[in-house]
């Protein structure tokens, strides 16, 4: 079988898909907190959105221009955006089946009840109406839909009330335009109004219990007092539905004077984007679905009718303000490495004559912020250069830069302003950066600088010496303590630089230098990725030991894909821990027996990024902040860099790389048919690897000579020799 074989790859969108059914079921899980489970539920429908924000309308735009170029899997954009709605059909019906248990779940642990319309008692029906008419009405707009006004725009993802009204006297003379008149509907006519739900309103509403605490919908007390909107109408129906669109921005940055405005402008733009999905009460009626669907152009695929509350994150509200731990997970304390602990030594101090690995949120993120923050200060600090992709609001790394340009510093930074969904924010920070007097650059034309890369240049006696921070994360604080990721320090002068020479490119003018250690995409990455790999494969080939360990996000790249296959074909043993998206199927007779996937999903998303190739002394190891993706080889700069400290690189191996794999509490495994299955969560030696990662992090930090063994005997080690294949 050729290895580019369409049988061979599994659909991107598809395995996107399977990613949020894996999500879900942590939600479903009923060993854990229930607010930690309520909280896995507004992530999974959180992600929902997202996805038809941006792959399934990157389909339908691929619809409506035409295109005809298939997918890897070899699927024409009509049959992918068919197989998408197919399978979120399927997930639809079971993310809700999971809401319904566990809302009776927190009902019987907490009290807390969502009720609907028709379920108010007297006294909440009471309530009900005096909060409506106080705080509601007066922020409601009703909107009607006639010929004199057209069917209202509706914003991405907002809620709305659909309703049919009708006069409840006969027709009797209006004045019209211009002094005309015309007569009212017929007593049996019916007429359809819009009302947006405001958002500036709690979206559960609590009202009075014998016992407990009672929320209602925003939309459903909207619903049941709707009559008040439209005196001398009749309410003939009721339902909600919600509108998502394309939230993709489109700019042609060769003809754009000005990228910021370019961006601002797209941002006004993509709220009128192309509507994808429409979510309906599953009580609508025919005549309400097939109105929504004329007016919003959605086809009928595109329509999913939802037995429960619309925009179900909102729910998660029920958490706030219940402090009692037994229903939240422990509080993550991240460990203080034992050589940042005296934050009287400069950070400077610590990296000067050795590298230092940090696992984030295992340990803590502070140093990376103070490596910023004594840098702004320190009066023998001649420069600083960074990479912002994403980063808090209120965010200690541009006040940090801020002040250091103020002190009178060489500061650039290059923002990226086309970060998906963060577009806003990060021109907001740039304002201020620049305002500050810090060189601000927008990158390299038509890619987006996803690389994190920070660089220090500082006065020391006579000499100067360069620090780098190097990260798979981004430098977000907040993220910092959800996002599992690594940071290195390093002043390996080979390291400094290129990095150096990287600044100079995305800053300047300047040529790519021959890079010394670092991987840079679109230049060098994907290339040196297959080299790597091919490596490997030559070794099998020749009967040497030959090995393949790699976790990343997503693995989608057919290029990419098709090397793997030939390496395991040729004998070499390949694990990859793959978070969501895996084109790759292993287990496959002839092409992929040696291939295993696993993906882990637990309280910390899994986004660091770490290559191992080879065996024994040959093994070399990498981070880096790029997937497997083409648009990460070939549309973003991207960076790989190597792990040279040989106590680092064990401890990569062992510690982090060796505990992922041995997980069989929170793992699962991909299958040749697409399928993910749970590991043995009876195993007799349980690893949950993420639990032992932060107690491993805690027994480093203490200061105290580590026993031989310890912690790591739960764990194992990464056995760097080559393992039988498994049965397919």
């Amino acid at each position: 079988m050729a290895f580019d074989d369409p049988s061979l790859f599994i659909n991107r969108e598809l395995s996107m898909l399977a990613f949020q059914r894996r999500v879900l079921e942590e939600a479903d899980d009923r060993s854990l907190p229930i607010f930690e489970r309520l909280k896995f539920l507004g992530i999974v429908s959180s992600n929902l959105d997202e996805y038809f924000m941006v792959r399934a309308s990157g389909v339908k735009q691929q619809l409506v221009v035409g295109v005809l170029e298939k997918s890897a899997d070899g699927r024409l954009p009509q049959e992918q955006a068919l197989a998408i709605a197919e399978m979120a059909q399927q997930f639809v019906v079971e993310q809700y089946r999971v809401f319904n248990q566990l809302m009776a779940d927190i009902k019987e642990k907490t009290g807390a009840h969502v009720i609907g319309g028709l379920e108010l008692s007297p006294e909440q029906q009471q309530a009900a109406r005096e909060y409506f008419a106080t705080v509601v009405f007066p922020a409601l707009t009703p909107l009607a839909v006639d010929p004199g006004h057209p069917f209202p725009h509706l914003r991405n993802k907002s809620l709305n009330v659909a309703l049919f009204l009708r006069r409840k006297e006969a027709k009797q003379p209006r004045r019209g335009k211009k002094g005309s008149t015309t007569t009212t509907p017929e007593v049996s006519e019916t007429s359809l109004a819009v009302v947006q739900m405001p958002t500036v309103l709690p979206r559960l509403v609590r009202l009075p219990a014998s016992s407990g605490t009672t929320y209602l919908p925003l939309e459903e007390l909207i619903a049941v007092q709707a009559a008040e909107l439209f005196p001398g109408f009749t309410v003939v129906e009721a339902a909600f539905f919600r509108v998502t669109r394309n939230w993709d921005i489109n700019i042609d940055e060769e003809d754009s004077e000005d990228l910021v405005s370019a961006v601002q402008e797209e941002l006004r733009r993509r709220d009128r984007g192309m509507a994808v999905r429409l979510e309906l009460s599953a009580g609508a009626s025919d005549e309400v679905e097939r109105t929504l669907c004329r007016s919003l152009a959605i086809a009928p695929y595109e329509v999913y009718r939802l037995p429960g509350p619309l925009q179900m994150q909102d729910v998660t509200a029920l958490a706030e303000g219940d402090t009692r731990p037994e229903l939240f997970v422990d509080p993550l304390v991240p460990a203080m490495p034992l050589a940042f602990k005296d934050t009287d030594n400069p950070v400077f101090n610590v990296i000067r004559d050795k590298d230092v690995l940090l696992h984030h949120p295992y340990e803590s993120f502070d140093p990376v912020v103070r490596f910023i923050e004594e840098a702004a200060d320190d009066p023998n600090v001649l420069a600083i250069k960074q990479t912002l992709y994403r980063t808090s609001w209120n965010s200690p790394f541009v006040r940090a830069l801020s002040r250091a340009a103020e002190n009178g510093k060489q500061v650039a930074v290059l923002v990226e302003i086309k970060a998906r969904f963060d577009e806003a924010n990060n021109i907001a920070w740039a304002r201020r950066l620049e305002d500050s007097g810090v060189h601000v650059v927008y990158g390299l034309l038509g890619l987006k600088t996803h690389a994190k890369v920070a660089l220090v240049v500082r006065r020391e006696g006579n000499a100067i010496r360069r620090y780098i921070h190097l990260g798979t994360g981004n430098y977000n604080p907040q993220t910092a303590r959800g996002y599992t990721d690594l940071s290195l320090f390093t002043a390996r002068p080979e390291i400094a630089d290129d990095v150096s020479a990287l600044f100079n490119m995305l800053t300047g003018l300047s040529d790519a230098p021959k890079w010394k250690r670092l991987t840079v995409a679109p230049l060098t990455l994907q290339d040196r990725v297959l080299f790597l790999i091919n490596r490997e494969t030559e070794r099998a080939k020749k009967g040497e030991p030959a090995r393949i360990v790699a976790k990343m996000n997503s693995l989608v790249d057919p290029a990419v894909v098709r090397a793997l296959y030939e390496a395991s074909s040729a004998g070499v043993e390949i694990d990859l821990v793959v978070r969501g998206m895996c084109a790759l199927r292993p287990g496959v007779p002839g092409v992929s027996e040696r291939i295993r996937v696993t993906s882990i999903v637990d309280r910390f998303l899994e986004h660091s990024r770490i290559f191992v190739f080879g065996t024994g002394v040959t093994t070399e190891v990498y981070l880096s902040s790029a997937d497997w993706m083409t648009r990460n080889f070939a549309k973003r700069i991207e960076v790989m860099f190597p792990i040279e400290d040989p106590a680092i690189k064990q401890r990569v191996l062992d510690e982090i790389i060796g505990t992922m794999m041995a997980d069989n509490q929170k793992a699962r495994r991909l299958a040749a048919d697409g399928t993910w299955s749970r590991a043995d969560a009876n195993a007799a030696n349980p690893v949950r690897s993420q639990s032992a990662l932060l107690a491993a992090a805690h027994v480093s930090a203490e200061p105290k000579p580590q026993p031989s063994g310890g912690w790591r005997a739960e764990t194992g080690r990464l056995s760097l020799v080559p393992r039988p294949p498994t049965s397919s």
